[in-house]
């Protein structure tokens, strides 16, 4: 990856621990893409300036030391880059998007209470959020039905996890506001088997892209910008994915998860027009296992 000269020199968290997991989990590079690393506690956001959104976030789940705190909704800048290099409250303002968050909120609020407090308020920052359409991020279905389990097999099995989720980045996405609205986003678990021995991963895709191509689509594009709407999304679909696809699809390096992937028969089920041979469509939250 390329780090940014914009990275701060000092920072307030220690942020993302590749040793975390009894095996080794280095953050992914990011294919050349030029990034800013951000620490926060118990989690990382490597933010692409250019898109003011982030291109990976990496946190660390320690189920057997999770706290219960209350939201707070303290939304907030992160004063370490400069505004005009994030997605801030203007792109929300007056529409049905919401702030998504990309941690999500409980993953990193464990530990000591300082540190748990700390991690509450920075998942609030809006360098780990992305615009998404209201009803997919209020929903508890599927796409965060996924980060319930994800949550809840770590505090079942007092489990360490990894977890890297991100918005897929393209250079088509609508503009809007002055930022690029992705249309999908993806989810790598990462663990460690039960001796300690191997990694263990599985990956998944959201996406909503509008169900109009080629000249209908930009057509919409245009219409959305010209009235200040947000760009046209589709349906919402969940998919398990070979984490190699995630890998194609965002440019970033995830050859270690990759080789892990706990993804390992070919499906025997169609995937819809455009979709890859191999992506496993979700219709419930019973579905959602790794």
């Amino acid at each position: 990856m390329t780090i940014a000269d914009s990275q701060p020199e000092t920072v307030s968290a220690a942020g993302y621990d590749p040793g975390f997991l009894a095996v080794q989990v280095p953050l992914p590079d990011t294919g050349g893409r030029t990034v800013v690393d951000l620490p926060y506690a118990h989690f990382s956001v490597l933010l692409d300036p250019e898109r003011k959104l982030a291109a990976l976030t990496a946190v660390n789940v320690d189920g057997s030391r999770l706290v219960d705190l209350e939201r707070g909704d303290d939304w907030h800048l992160d004063e370490r880059v400069p505004a005009e290099q994030q997605c801030g409250p203007e792109v929300y303002a007056r529409n049905d998007l919401d702030r998504g968050h990309l941690v999500r909120r409980r993953d990193p609020v464990w530990g000591d209470a300082s540190v748990a407090s700390r991690a509450n308020l920075d998942t609030f920052t809006y360098t780990n959020a992305a615009p998404q359409a209201g009803e997919f991020n209020q929903s508890s279905e599927l796409w965060l039905g996924l980060e319930d389990q994800v949550l809840q097999y770590a505090t079942t099995w007092q489990q360490r996890l990894t977890v890297f989720t991100g918005p897929v980045l393209r250079a088509d996405d609508a503009l809007y506001r002055g930022v690029r609205v992705p249309r999908s986003f993806f989810k790598v678990a990462a663990w460690a088997t039960e001796d300690g021995a191997a990694l263990r991963t599985a990956g998944y895709v959201l996406d909503q892209s509008s169900e109009l191509e080629g000249a209908d689509l930009e057509e919409a594009f245009a219409a959305a910008q010209a009235s200040d709407s947000p760009p046209p999304l589709g349906p919402y679909r969940t998919f398990q994915v070979p984490v190699r696809d995630i890998a194609a699809l965002t440019g970033l390096e995830l050859a270690q998860l990759a080789e892990a992937d706990s993804l390992q028969t070919v499906p025997t089920i169609e995937p819809p027009d455009g979709f890859r041979p191999g992506w496993v469509p979700l219709d419930s939250v019973d579905q959602l296992t790794f």
